[in-house]
């Protein structure tokens, strides 16, 4: 009796297509319809920031800044109080950058060229092919920490992805499907497999649509050989000092005086450096009559 032979497995990039039509979070940037600043902006804040945090700021600065003119006209010192406690207020700057950019290079329209949005203040090679993908439905390669860590357990059997390799994006250009409607879909689809399924300490890989075929799972789960994954602490550092120090002018309208920043951090040493340091990035301001405020 003639045996019936198994259909072929789907393509991995297909089964995860498919695994992200229901498993997909609500989002509100991944909406039909939103256009490429709102994508721009979503993405800025999303850099080393969870989800959580970005959503409802996020929303905010959409409704008041709902075009890149609009941040482009608001004074720096507004902007960062808008970006709150999102953390790495320098990226505030940056896209208020990036928005005078637009404004005035592409008469208020966010580009679609990779290479244009390369040249925008502050935007970097993923930035720049996100944008690219999820505002404009390009077919590109988009690569995050999540997504190289997906490629390196399926593909390469490795448990971390280590350091950033020149093959990242052709890696992840040869799991996408042909079509090129779903290889956009796949570039985000990956992306929350990496965020929700295939993460970092304890992966879910019961979850995964592609853990038949995941070299790392067929060769027994090895762990990482490489150097410890480094944590990064936060109390304590610098950036906490500057948080605390920020934290003040942004609850205050009109400069204030030294004593009121001496008040947010006893180590009058780092106080001072984390001062400094606020200065040089623009992030701060000194009057004329030695008081301290947000840029305006």
């Amino acid at each position: 009796m003639a045996v019936t032979p198994a259909p072929p497995a789907e393509p991995a990039g297909e089964a995860i297509v498919d695994w992200y039509a229901t498993a997909a979070r609500d989002l509100p940037w991944r909406t039909p319809g939103v256009d490429a600043w709102a994508v721009l902006v979503s993405e800025v804040m999303l850099q080393q920031t969870p989800v959580a945090r970005v959503e409802p700021v996020w929303r905010e600065w959409m409704a008041r800044w709902p075009r890149p003119a609009d941040l482009a006209a608001t004074p720096p010192g507004e902007v960062i109080r808008a970006w709150g406690k999102l953390g790495y207020p320098r990226r505030a700057l940056r896209l208020r950058e990036a928005a005078v950019a637009v404004t005035e290079r592409h008469d208020g329209v966010v580009p679609a060229d990779v290479a244009a949005l390369e040249a925008l203040p502050g935007i970097g090679t993923y930035t720049a092919r996100a944008v690219a993908c999820f505002g404009y439905g390009q077919r590109q390669p988009v690569v995050d920490t999540n997504v190289r860590r997906v490629v390196a357990r399926l593909v390469h059997g490795r448990a971390e992805a280590g350091n950033a390799r020149a093959s990242d994006l052709s890696d992840i250009a040869a799991l996408a499907p042909e079509d090129d409607e779903r290889a956009v879909r796949f570039s985000v689809a990956v992306m929350e497999l990496g965020a929700l399924v295939c993460v970092a300490r304890t992966p879910r890989c019961g979850a995964c649509p592609v853990r038949d075929r995941c070299a790392w799972r067929q060769a027994g789960s090895p762990a990482h050989d490489g150097p410890p994954r480094r944590v990064q602490k936060f109390a304590g550092t610098d950036r906490q000092v500057r948080g605390r120090l920020l934290d003040v002018l942004r609850a205050a309208h009109e400069p204030v005086d030294a004593a009121a920043l001496d008040a947010a951090w006893d180590d009058a040493v780092q106080r001072s450096r984390c001062l400094d340091s606020l200065l040089t990035d623009g992030l701060v301001e000194q009057t004329a009559d030695g008081r301290f405020r947000l840029p305006s």
